[in-house]
């Protein structure tokens, strides 16, 4: 149960429109759970340690340059993730992390993949976090809008 003196929680979504990936390409981009870091360069290691990639429940392990508690940018970042929920006709995916050095506690992220009104479509992904000690939600939010635009890019470059 929540304390009434703890902190509210952060919350935050960021957006980015493709025009060269439709929905369900990009979905199954975002459901290769156990490879994230095909997208994301910072992350150095991305792979599973339970379950079935892309299943309900599965869980991987991601390491690289991450935040970690007191805001100094650190090569030794890492977090299991466990995938909570995934609907394919919706195009939505939502994971935990159950355990890290990042700083991040109680943290669920929701990422879902929406039709644009061009050929492309649209990523949103959203997260819930206790706050993070030595950072404000500000840099938080701009960290995760500079991680996502380079997703998209690397995204889109591998459709073409």
């Amino acid at each position: 149960m929540e304390k009434a003196s703890s902190p509210k929680k952060w919350q935050a979504k960021v957006s980015v429109t493709l025009t060269k990936g439709k929905p369900n390409q990009i979905w199954l981009l975002f459901t290769d759970f156990f490879n994230f870091n095909k997208w994301l360069p910072t992350l150095t290691t991305c792979h599973g340690v339970h379950g079935i990639n892309g299943e309900l429940g599965c869980i991987r392990f991601c390491s690289g340059s991450s935040i970690r508690s007191n805001g100094v940018e650190s090569t030794v970042g890492w977090s299991r993730e466990k995938l909570v929920a995934v609907d394919p006709v919706e195009r939505v995916m939502r994971y935990e992390i159950v355990e890290s050095n990042i700083g991040f506690e109680s943290y669920v992220s929701t990422v879902r993949i929406l039709p644009s009104d061009e050929e492309g479509c649209v990523i949103e992904w959203g997260f819930t976090v206790d706050p993070v000690r030595g950072w404000s939600l500000d840099d938080l939010v701009k960290k995760y809008e500079k991680a996502l635009g380079i997703i998209a890019k690397n995204m889109e470059e591998a459709l073409t």
